[in-house]
């Protein structure tokens, strides 16, 4: 797969030479129509793609170089040096302008032609896929042969050289459809939403790789053990603990079960029927129900046992009802009869309603 390189020149402010512009935000390209190798035929630079490039030159343990007209790529060649002008450590996005090196540190020589005016412009260099993106700053290069004019005072172009160079430069790398199909395979595997990034991709595989490295500690094996491996052993074992787990002589089948359910709670209703009976028919002969309300007292107490002893528990014993009820009438003896004429008619209606003995009654009166 062909390595894309280029460059650019942007005009150095003279304002703050410390701070020098990488590249424009958005889309550019050359007036000769380069790129002519990427889809769109423009590169691009995003604050996404920015904040991926400020984190590879954050890890860096040594300073991007500037050099003089690109001598670092043609020291090779003609053998001649590539001084340093000047070194960078630290890039920055900033929205609406593009991306910045800042904190820039010149030598003495680079600094004395930069105020002098001989030097105008910063040249990066750097890796870009079919897409135009740029995916990685390579350095950069004092110049004064930019090809490119436009936005005002950020003047960009691409060197000519370097395009032949980036025509004859091959390397070995992973072809970008293969790295996509991977990428989607390992966003499935590890339940991730498409929208994931690699260092999305590459947070989770961290924790994969922590679990197998804490599965082995526990485990106490030095050998190493594939997530798979370690998946099929827990399958191996939750089959285990199932069966041992269930015991046929210690269980019933549902229907079984819901069976004997059903059994209980009829035996329950008809416990509870009969309890009502009972409790009504002592009511009864006590004097607490009257026969008319026997209907209703069976309903009630179905419905709300303790409800209804409660009521019951309550309810006031009739005397009268008890007599009638619960004892045989034994007529009087002709001897022992007392004459009740002399009886008022509310005197009667009240012996009638409570079920006393009129001549009981007109005895005791005449006593």
């Amino acid at each position: 797969m062909k390595t894309r390189i280029a460059a650019l020149a942007i005009e150095i402010a003279k304002a703050n030479h410390n701070e020098i512009q990488l590249f424009p935000a958005g889309e550019f390209s050359a007036v000769d129509g380069r790129p002519d190798d990427v889809d769109g035929g423009r590169w691009v630079m995003t604050a996404e793609l920015a904040a991926s490039l400020v984190s590879a030159v954050d890890a860096r343990a040594t300073p991007l170089v500037i050099d003089y007209e690109h001598q670092t790529l043609y020291a090779a060649k003609n053998g001649q040096p590539a001084p340093a002008a000047g070194w960078f450590s630290q890039v920055e996005w900033r929205d609406g302008s593009g991306l910045w090196a800042v904190g820039v540190e010149w030598t003495d020589k680079a600094a004395a032609m930069i105020a002098a005016g001989e030097y105008k412009y910063i040249s990066p260099v750097f890796l870009y896929n079919k897409r135009g993106e740029v995916t990685q700053l390579l350095h950069a290069a004092l110049t004064n042969t930019p090809a490119l004019d436009g936005m005002d005072a950020v003047m960009l172009a691409a060197a000519s050289r370097l395009a032949n160079l980036s025509t004859q430069t091959e390397t070995t790398t992973v072809d970008e459809e293969y790295l996509a199909e991977l990428l989607r395979s390992l966003r499935w595997m590890l339940n991730l939403p498409e929208t994931s990034t690699p260092e999305d991709i590459k947070a989770e595989l961290q924790k994969v790789v922590d679990y197998i490295t804490q599965n082995q500690q526990k485990s106490g094996t030095a050998a190493a053990s594939s997530l798979l491996d370690i998946l099929t052993a827990r399958d191996e074992q939750v089959a285990s603990l199932s069966a041992q787990a269930y015991d046929p002589a210690k269980h019933i089948p549902v229907a079984a079960f819901t069976e004997l359910q059903a059994r209980y709670a009829a035996l329950s209703q008809t416990s509870a029927t009969q309890e009502v009976d009972t409790l009504i028919q002592a009511a009864l002969s006590d004097g607490r129900l009257l026969p008319a309300q026997e209907s209703w007292a069976k309903d009630y107490g179905q419905k709300d046992m303790a409800g209804f002893k409660d009521w019951l528990d309550k309810a006031p014993k009739l005397a009268a009802l008890t007599q009638t009820q619960t004892k045989t009438f034994i007529p009087p003896k002709p001897e022992d009869k007392v004459n009740t004429a002399s009886m008022s008619a509310e005197q009667l209606a009240i012996c009638s309603a409570f079920g006393h003995d009129p001549a009981e009654i007109a005895r005791q009166l005449e006593d």
